[in-house]
């Protein structure tokens, strides 16, 4: 596809980071947009952001993706309002930093619900409606390098960035063997993005949370060291117009810092020739 004007996009975890920039680019191309997203204040705030643009087609949504009937909800106002949906950009994510004997069966189902099962129900609620219309649809998931590779202390997102990998390519395969090739399949890749990743706790649900203990100084710093290096990443923009022109030349995989491919492709020769991972490779960090 060459000519975004008019189209409808969809983006969750549209109100910060890569989905913002998303956002932007979208309506920049003269795009119908519905920005979903869990944090209410933030998305306000992005519209009135968008809205300087001039008089655009925004519709956003309260949502938390990880709630089946939320979704199945979003794509039906998504209908509603314009009729169709073009793009469906599967972007909502969050991450929580630390060893994974320490982490807690409220900090996995946080995870795998919001990054994994998030895409699963965009999935769910939006394909069978690209299914029937004759223009088709193209669905971008959002993973990312440490779905390519295996960081330490990100076991809970490592696991959701990988299974949205595999998700994204059996989808792809899926399609492509039943004979739909009007609906395109895209899957993100980012590395280092400066966004907002390590202070994703702010959104955590109620249901989730842990009880209060005292932050150990290990862990304070940890959290400085990803939180400086997320700065230093990426402009969100420059991810939106990368992915962009992956759209238009209908690439599958979309690797936006080539720098990580000699760790991905390491990654891949130890699997082949039976080697040990190791820990010393550089690796990524949560982007979304």
């Amino acid at each position: 596809m060459q000519n975004f004007a008019g189209k409808v996009a969809v983006i969750t975890g549209a109100a910060s980071g890569i989905g913002k920039g998303l956002a932007e680019k979208c309506v920049r191309e003269g795009m119908r947009v519905v920005l979903a997203d869990f944090e209410e204040q933030a998305l306000q705030q992005t519209v009135t952001e968008l809205r300087a643009f001039g008089e655009q087609a925004i519709l956003p949504v309260i949502i938390n993706v990880a709630k089946e009937d939320q979704v199945l909800d979003l794509a039906s106002q998504t209908i509603a309002e314009f009729g169709a949906v073009d793009f469906l950009f599967n972007n909502a994510g969050v991450g929580v930093n630390k060893p994974i004997w320490e982490f807690t069966h409220a900090d996995w189902e946080w995870v795998l619900s919001v990054n994994l099962w998030g895409v699963i129900n965009g999935i769910h609620a939006f394909l069978p409606l690209m299914l029937k219309q004759e223009q088709g649809g193209h669905i971008i998931n959002t993973s990312s390098v440490s779905g390519l590779t295996s960081a330490p202390y990100m076991a809970p997102y490592n696991i959701t960035k990988h299974g949205i990998v595999t998700l994204s390519e059996t989808l792809y395969i899926d399609l492509q063997v039943a004979g739909y090739k009007h609906i395109k399949v895209s899957v993100l890749c980012p590395g280092f993005v400066n966004t907002r990743a390590y202070d994703a706790e702010r959104n955590r649900p109620a249901e989730w949370q842990n009880p209060s203990r005292e932050i150990a100084p290990e862990e304070v710093q940890r959290y400085e060291m990803g939180r400086k290096a997320l700065e230093g990443g990426m402009a969100p923009s420059e991810v939106a117009d990368k992915t962009f022109a992956a759209i238009k030349d209908e690439k599958f995989y979309i690797l936006t810092h080539p720098h990580f491919n000699p760790v991905i492709q390491m990654r891949m020769e130890d699997i082949l020739l039976g080697r040990n991972p190791m820990s010393a490779r550089p690796q990524g960090r949560p982007s979304n």
